[in-house]
């Protein structure tokens, strides 16, 4: 294994004691070449066997009660519930202890949830598309309760000096909510700069949820500690995982 001790970002929100919520970086792991580092994806032309040794990896080192649920991601807006749903959709929430609910990413925002009482737990990715198609409006709306009981942590994404997109991207954000014109600043013709974290803390905040957490870490400028699509094209992924674990009593 590579030398580096791989990393792993806890999240830095007040979430319940049972509540486990961890993002993790590029940093040691098996892959090589342009997936070097803890690359946690099968589907981006890694090796196999390179990605079940992160894998494990990944499960001892959190000492994972079980084998995170890894969806197939769409950026769409679908979220599943687990354990018992198809795993074709971007995010993914249960009400079960045990239940590992994990997203990959890079570049994409992860957005790791969970309510006041350590009850319920979510995980969804959200790109610009799956941020405009409702994916984190469709996951609040799986918790059985009030969305202020609910807080939100922002894992690794490409930041907003980085994330250059054409009008159209604008304007689908826009033509919902005139709040988001703060999020995106003008860039040369008619490109703009977009920030996916304060797009997503508007969506976030409009659905009543007010305590937001995280956000801030670039993964594009970050070429050492994080994979990034738009950098590279060819590259791995991160993952964003959260559980619950026994409450305690």
């Amino acid at each position: 294994m590579n030398e580096r001790s791989a990393s792993l970002i806890a999240a830095d929100w007040p979430a319940p004691p049972n509540v486990h919520a961890f993002a993790t970086t590029r940093l040691g792991g098996f892959s090589a070449g342009a997936f070097a580092g803890l690359n946690l994806a099968e589907h981006v032309g890694d090796e196999s066997t390179h990605v079940a040794q992160n894998r494990r990896w990944l499960r001892d080192a959190l000492n994972l009660p079980a084998e995170p649920h890894w969806l197939q991601q769409v950026h769409g807006g679908d979220c599943a519930r687990l354990p018992g749903e198809a795993r074709k959709a971007d995010a993914a929430f249960t009400e079960t202890t045990g239940q590992v609910c994990a997203v990959m990413t890079a570049d994409c925002l992860p957005v790791l949830f969970c309510d006041q009482k350590g009850s319920w737990v979510a995980a969804a990715h959200a790109g610009w598309r799956g941020l405009a198609t409702g994916v984190l409006e469709n996951t609040i709306a799986s918790y059985p309760g009030s969305p202020e009981h609910l807080m939100a942590w922002f894992g690794p994404a490409i930041g907003p000096k980085a994330f250059e997109v054409g009008p159209e991207v604008r304007q689908a954000f826009i033509g919902q909510d005139v709040a988001s014109e703060a999020a995106f600043e003008k860039g040369a013709g008619d490109r703009y700069f977009a920030d996916l974290f304060q797009l997503a803390r508007l969506r976030l905040q409009a659905a009543g949820v007010m305590a937001v957490y995280g956000g801030g870490l670039c993964t594009y400028s970050d070429p050492e500690r994080f994979f990034s699509y738009r950098r590279d094209a060819v590259t791995g992924r991160q993952a964003s995982l959260i559980w619950m674990g026994a409450p305690e009593r």
